[in-house]
């Protein structure tokens, strides 16, 4: 089959994801340019520049290399009828999970405020809770949302997840649904990690509304995408004391502009963008396997269902 590798990309990036996809696909053809009169069967991209898949009528499957889909799913270009997969790797999962166990240590255990203080040369022990004294509320019940509320509960932590809809839970994970459930959950959250995919309905959905919702002094970890996060809500709830403490790894423009507010907030932590990143060396793999299914005619993995948005 003949495919394209098309994405945004950093300084070397393409050429060392050509490189391992064509050494997982060694009987396939993979372009890194469209050419006329070249049928392509098959597009594995990383954030495709709008119209890159226009125009290729012999297109049978969208494969992302990443795991968000919503910027590829807002290309109003984007050809109506072929299937989109969505990236889906336990290295993946597995590094978010440790992220956010790293976020959730640190809020409980007050070591950004440590670390202030080493600044200010104070020398000053805060009171210690223990793990099983802080509840976790995890947005998002997917392969990620799971991951993160497992490695939290082995952890000792007490661990609830919330979801639009009613799916399975974790054993031992407190599950909320709808809105009704999260107006349930977020009074009784200590910490929220928000692992949510981005959708009309998730977008700007850590607001006002929902920090006043939340315990006095709890700490925000988003982790999913910055439109999800109304900023100048977030600024006015830190200021408040409403918010302790927001570990911040997406931002609505990346990179985070120098002159940014977040750079230099005494209760914000700053990440670029860093949480998950994708493991080329098991991507490309997993990739490879969606294009030998389809080659064979076997069932496509991790399909996005474009009318919800993941």
């Amino acid at each position: 089959m003949n495919l394209l590798l098309a994405g945004t990309w950093d300084p070397g990036e393409e050429a060392a994801w050509a490189q391992a996809l064509r050494a997982a696909l060694p009987a396939h053809r993979l372009l890194l340019a469209r050419d006329a009169v070249t049928p392509i069967d098959a597009a594995i991209v990383a954030n495709p520049p709008p119209g890159s898949l226009q125009g290729l009528p012999a297109l049978r499957l969208i494969q992302s290399l990443w795991a968000g889909v919503d910027r590829l799913l807002g290309d109003a270009t984007l050809p109506d009828g072929v299937p989109v997969a969505r990236m889906v790797d336990p290295a993946m999962n597995a590094a978010m999970a440790e992220t956010a166990l790293w976020a959730v240590l640190a809020l409980q255990r007050d070591f950004f405020r440590y670390a202030a203080q080493q600044r200010e040369r104070v020398w000053h022990v805060l009171p210690q809770r223990r793990a099983d004294e802080v509840t976790v509320l995890v947005l998002g019940c997917g392969q990620m949302g799971r991951g993160a509320a497992r490695r939290l509960q082995q952890q000792g932590y007490r661990v609830a997840a919330w979801s639009r809809n009613a799916v399975a839970a974790e054993p031992g994970v407190t599950l909320y649904y709808g809105r009704d459930g999260l107006d349930a959950a977020l009074p009784q959250a200590h910490i929220v990690i928000n692992l949510l995919p981005l959708t009309p309905e998730t977008r700007g959905l850590l607001d006002a509304s929902f920090f006043a919702a939340m315990p006095a002094g709890a700490g925000v970890v988003n982790l999913a995408r910055g439109a999800h996060l109304v900023e100048a809500h977030l600024l006015a709830a830190l200021a408040s004391g409403r918010i302790a403490h927001a570990v911040l790894d997406v931002f609505a423009h990346e990179p985070l502009p120098p002159e940014h507010p977040f750079w230099r907030h005494e209760y914000i932590t700053v990440l670029p963008h860093a949480a998950a990143q994708t493991d080329l060396r098991s991507a490309a793999r997993i990739a490879a396997d969606n294009i030998e299914a389809l080659a064979a005619g076997r069932p496509l993995a991790n399909l996005v269902d474009r009318t919800r948005g993941y």
